[in-house]
Order: C-alpha cells, then sequence, then structure tokens
C-alpha cells in the first residue's frame, strides 16, 4: 500500500533524508520512529505529498506521490506533528471546511463530517469552538480530519505528542481501532506506545534506515547473546565462581547483588540451574532480560552513530 524505494530528500546543500526504502503493507500498522533531526518527518511529508522527493519514489495504493499526486492524496489522510486547527471554528464547522478543501462530493460531505465524528468520539462537542478544546480532544480532531473521505492510508505524525497519560492511552486506543481497516504509519517519540500500537517498526537515524522489524524480531537480532540475571541464598562472590565456568557462559559479573550472565543459547539456563542445585543451594532468581523497545531504539541508534560516516551527520540542523 505504501512503497518507499530509494527515497532522497535534500534540501539545498543538506540532504535530510538518504536513500531510504521500506514497505508497508494493506491494514499494517507500522512504527516510524528517529529522534529529533532524524529525517523522520520529512520523511512522512514526503509520503503525503507535502515535499516531492529529490531523487527515489514513493508510492501510495500504487500511485506515484509525484507524478500522480491527486489519485495518491485522495487515498491518503495526514495527521501533521503541528496540526493546522482554526480556533474560532466549530469542531463540525473545520471539518466540513476541510471536507470542501478535500473535495469531496458535495451531496457526501455532510455523511463524511458525521463519520469522522462518531469515529473519533466528538459527537458531543461537534458545536464547541476548536481553541476551547482541551489538548485531547484537540488531537482527536485532527485524527478525524485525517478520516475525511474514508483514505486507505493514513500517515500520522506525532499523534500522541503533549498528552497526557490518559489521553495518550485515549488516541492509542483510536488507533488501535482503525488497525486491519486501513494501512497506518505511526510516528511516535513515546516509545512504548508505538510498541502497543504498530507490529512492525521503521527506525531512521541521520536520514538512513537503521533498522526495520518487529519489536520481538529487532530484540532478537540485537541481542545476539542472551542475558540471564542469577541469585541464589549463597555469597555472590562464591555463585559467580561456580557458575561461571559452565558451558555456554560468555560472560559473567556481579552486579548488586546478582550474576548477571550473557550465554549462547537457551540450553544454558538449565546448565546453570543444575549447577546451583548441585550445591545445594536456593536459586532466588533466574530470569531472562528482555529489551524494551527503548533499549531497542538506543542501541540501534548509538551503532548507527558510531558506524562508518555517522559522524559526518552530527552537526546536521
Amino acid at each position: 500500500m505504501i512503497q518507499v524505494c530509494h527515497l532522497t530528500k535534500r534540501f539545498g546543500d543538506f540532504t535530510a533524508v538518504d536513500d531510504v526504502s521500506f514497505t508497508v503493507e494493506p491494514g499494517e500498522c507500522v512504527g516510524f520512529l528517529g529522534p529529533n533531526g532524524s529525517g523522520k518527518t520529512t520523511t512522512m511529508r514526503v509520503i503525503a505529498g507535502i515535499f516531492p522527493p529529490s531523487s527515489g519514489t514513493v508510492r501510495v495504493g500504487g500511485y506515484d506521490v509525484r507524478r500522480e499526486a491527486g489519485a495518491a492524496r485522495r487515498r491518503l489522510g495526514y495527521f501533521p506533528e503541528n496540526a493546522p486547527f482554526y480556533p474560532e471554528m466549530s469542531v463540525e464547522e473545520y471539518l466540513a471546511f476541510v471536507a470542501r478543501a478535500k473535495r469531496l462530493a458535495a451531496g457526501r460531505r455532510r455523511a463524511h463530517v458525521a463519520g469522522a465524528l462518531a469515529a473519533c468520539g466528538l459527537a458531543g462537542v461537534r458545536r464547541r469552538l476548536i481553541g476551547k478544546l482541551s489538548k485531547g480532544y484537540r488531537q482527536r480532531v485532527g485524527l478525524s480530519q485525517a478520516l475525511l473521505g474514508d483514505p486507505e492510508v493514513l500517515v500520522l505524525d506525532e499523534a500522541t505528542s503533549g498528552l497526557d497519560p490518559g489521553q495518550v492511552a485515549e488516541i492509542r486506543e483510536l488507533v488501535k481501532s482503525l488497525r486491519g481497516r486501513r494501512t497506518i504509519v505511526f510516528s511516535s517519540h513515546i516509545l512504548s506506545e508505538v510498541s502497543q500500537v504498530a507490529g512492525r517498526v521503521v527506525i531512521i537515524d541521520g536520514g538512513r534506515l537503521v533498522a526495520e522489524d518487529s519489536p520481538a524480531g529487532l530484540a532478537a537480532r540485537l541481542a545476539g547473546a542472551r542475558t540471564l540475571w542469577v541469585r541464589a541464598d549463597v555469597a555472590p562472590a562464591e555463585l559467580l565462581t561456580a557458575i561461571a565456568g559452565v558451558d555456554g557462559v560468555e560472560r559473567a559479573e556481579e552486579v548488586d547483588g546478582r550474576i548477571r550472565l550473557v550465554v549462547a543459547d537457551e540450553d544454558v539456563v538449565a546448565r546453570v540451574s543444575r549447577r546451583v542445585t548441585q550445591r545445594r543451594w536456593v536459586i532466588l532468581e533466574l530470569r531472562r532480560e528482555e529489551l524494551s523497545l527503548e533499549d531497542i531504539f538506543l542501541r540501534l541508534v548509538r551503532d548507527a552513530s558510531r558506524a562508518p560516516g555517522g559522524d559526518a551527520r552530527e552537526g546536521r540542523p
């Protein structure tokens, strides 16, 4: 549904996006991540048809966003990070204005507005001025305008930005309710939110693609070896000496009274457990360390910055 192929976007001498390629399948919800200045928002604006690509191609629903801009835009709803609201308009008036701007059929505009209001839980505030709404409701208005015209594709840039935890949860549930029925690219600075909404993650840094996979797949690739934490009813130094030599333990260290092991595979868990019980010690803790999406993101971005050529972008604006 979305095909980004060797996308490059330059502004004068500055390359904001550098040879980025990825695909979003129909009905898929993909999280799009990147630190400030990474090229994430620029990429989303190219997909939405705001910026033309300098080179490469972007297709939405099979239509090239540069050569077939009108057809591509009719299939896409865009919620920018700083959505342009008109505070003096009511919610209903604003959506009617956007419906006209999108050139929806005059006879269907009222139905489209009513559908967007219902989908985003705005029917009860449809006559309220946007300037009088809470930030959470304004974000709902931004999402509702993106839904006008019943687009197949949604590009949502920082839809939860500036919201309190309760409001974030509300927007997250709205986005989750749209999965499957629409193809969604969803960016957020709250990484845990992305993992709850998106089945796959695309990470960009320095204008370049760093990684793409499911959160679990990224964790497995990144971890390589597995990390175990072990604690028993014995002095940590004695426990460390006993299990450091177990076959398959690649590294062992004491951390705050516990033993951290880097092991080659799952079979080592059983061997470590046997070694401890053979000495008649009681295991108080034996668990695998799970990488959070935050851990994955930070490690991938750090590794990308250390790669050859990575330092050249540290001074980007």
